[in-house]
């Protein structure tokens, strides 16, 4: 809730900040996805333009089923990435028309950026006499979007080699899964269960 109001609070001021946005699904994307559901004889609503929404009736609607996780993985990666940005253009994910990182868990540069917005407008300050310009806010949110990928890489790599030490003694064992994506440099699966003799 601090997050929106921040926003709106900048967005009504006119005070140039960095916004967490979120892009609706590319036609591409949505296509890929429409063919996936299509073979498990579903469907997307929303045709060309879903909603927020229409991506949880329909993760309400497959709740119960076994692929639930696959159907689950599947639609997250129709999805753009949220990155941060100057220009407000919502968050479609979280289905609000604006989104900034004012309380975010982890203390990001893009949540100072925000405060320093704040405080400035609460100085009884003019947008116009703001230190940071559009141009600065956005190359900081194109910064920061990429910083912000190097780690979430990082993480995943870090993740990778655990995994990786984790199965060390577990070679040549036979383990139950799903396939949930593949691509030219391999496969997806979430594994269902424990190893099988």
């Amino acid at each position: 809730v601090a997050n929106v109001a921040a926003a709106r609070h900048l967005l009504r001021h006119k005070m140039p900040a960095l916004y967490r946005i979120h892009e609706r699904p590319s036609a591409e994307k949505l296509t890929d996805l429409g063919q996936f559901l299509g073979e498990l004889g579903l469907r997307l609503n929303g045709g060309t333009e879903p909603t927020a929404k229409d991506y949880a009736n329909l993760l309400e609607q497959v709740k119960e089923r076994p692929d639930f996780h696959v159907i689950q993985v599947v639609l997250l990666r129709s999805m753009m990435q949220a990155v941060y940005s100057d220009g407000n253009i919502g968050h479609f994910g979280l289905a609000f028309p604006a989104y900034a990182h004012f309380t975010s868990p982890i203390r990001r540069y893009p949540d100072l950026m925000v405060h320093r917005a704040l405080k400035h407008l609460a100085s009884q300050e003019s947008p116009e006499t703001f230190d940071y310009t559009h141009q600065n806010l956005k190359a900081m949110g194109e910064h920061c979007s990429a910083t912000e990928r190097r780690a979430d890489d990082a993480t995943r790599d870090s993740a990778d080699t655990l995994k990786c030490e984790f199965m060390l003694d577990k070679v040549a064992e036979t383990f139950d899964g799903v396939i949930s994506g593949v691509n030219s440099f391999g496969i997806f699966r979430l594994v269902k269960s424990t190893a099988r003799p």
